[in-house]
């Protein structure tokens, strides 16, 4: 599955649990880990936990389990990490205050869904 397919499928895990304020952003000219990161917000602790939870499953079922998930202790900030794509999911408070969009996509393209 290239990069391209991986973000379609935590995209449409992120729309199924009512994820908010979804943005992409392409860093593979910026990082030498990843090709492209994902954002979105979840209202809720609980709803942060279910939308990085959602990513994971989906990613496991077309076989390409997540790398790692960092984060799911307080559910404020949960990373889900699948190699070439990397999604990061936020209460809006927190993802506000470290604005991680800005400080990767200056200058990169950014899709909203």
């Amino acid at each position: 599955m290239n990069s391209k397919e991986l973000c379609e499928l935590a995209v449409a895990a992120l729309e199924d649990i009512k994820g908010i304020d979804i943005k992409i952003l392409d860093v593979v000219s910026k990082s030498s880990v990843t090709d492209i990161m994902v954002f979105a917000s979840g209202n809720t602790a609980r709803q942060v936990k279910a939308l990085a939870n959602s990513v994971a499953d989906k990613a496991k079922k077309a076989g390409m389990p997540a790398l790692g998930i960092e984060g799911d202790d307080s559910n404020e900030w949960v990373l889900v990490d699948l190699g070439d794509v990397v999604v990061h999911v936020m209460q809006p408070s927190i993802r506000e205050f470290y604005n991680l969009e800005k400080l990767w996509g200056e200058d990169s393209p950014v899709e909203s869904k």
